[in-house]
């Protein structure tokens, strides 16, 4: 059996940054195939494209988050793919 409009609004009213990132991306991709079903009302669209942008931004923000901390791990030095594979083989 589906969710109401209702129940799936009240179950996904956590604000985003009281989501893990999994769970974030998890509502995302709910929204997203609820939108995509078009099968919502025009309010409830705009509803769930406001919670969609919503969890897309706290998303992005702690993509942007991990990928700072591995640049700290990293010591500020990314190397490409490509680079890497290359002087692995310089080795030889």
């Amino acid at each position: 059996m589906s969710k109401s409009p209702r129940q799936s609004s009240a179950a996904e009213a956590n604000p985003p940054s009281e989501l893990s990132f999994e769970k974030a991306l998890a509502e995302l991709e709910r929204v997203v195939a609820r939108m995509e079903g078009g099968s919502l009302s025009l309010e409830q669209a705009l509803a769930a494209h406001k919670r969609g942008l919503e969890l897309a931004r706290f998303c992005q923000q702690r993509l942007e988050a991990a990928q700072q901390q591995v640049k700290v791990l990293e010591g500020e030095v990314l190397k490409p793919l490509a680079a890497a594979g290359t002087e692995q083989g310089d080795d030889d």
